[in-house]
């Protein structure tokens, strides 16, 4: 059964999410996949045949949308590459993000290395 998954990655990090896209894309194709707005135009430039449905940037109430999507049971799976080192003025928008991933109980990434492993366990496995 395909799956949705939710691809997110503060602005330093887009780059590697988009990188980890192209790499993953064979096994990302069978899914849902829904993105940040600014997240979403990342990842289309670089694999132009992924299908992504963007939601609004994760400042102006993406990360909301997408926890929204979560807590309703439409998200299955988060990849979320976090930008450590730098400071983010939507701190609490992400947080509540990780909240709920956590509450719902969804496999999640915060690394290319993690987003790796979910792979390589099967999680994106064509249906």
């Amino acid at each position: 059964m395909p799956l949705t998954l939710a691809l997110v990655a503060h602005d330093r990090m887009k780059p590697a999410l988009a990188a980890w896209a192209e790499r993953h894309a064979a096994e990302l194709a069978p899914h849902s996949l829904v993105s940040t707005a600014t997240t979403g135009a990342t990842i289309r430039a670089q694999c132009p045949d992924l299908p992504i449905h963007a939601v609004k940037s994760g400042p102006l109430g993406g990360d909301q949308q997408i926890g929204g999507m979560i807590a309703e049971g439409r998200v299955h799976a988060l990849i979320f590459f976090p930008d450590p080192l730098t400071p983010q003025a939507h701190d609490v928008d992400v947080k509540a993000l990780l909240r709920i991933a956590l509450v719902y109980d969804i496999p999640a990434a915060f690394s290319p290395a993690t987003a790796d492993l979910l792979v390589a366990g099967g999680l994106l496995r064509a249906p």
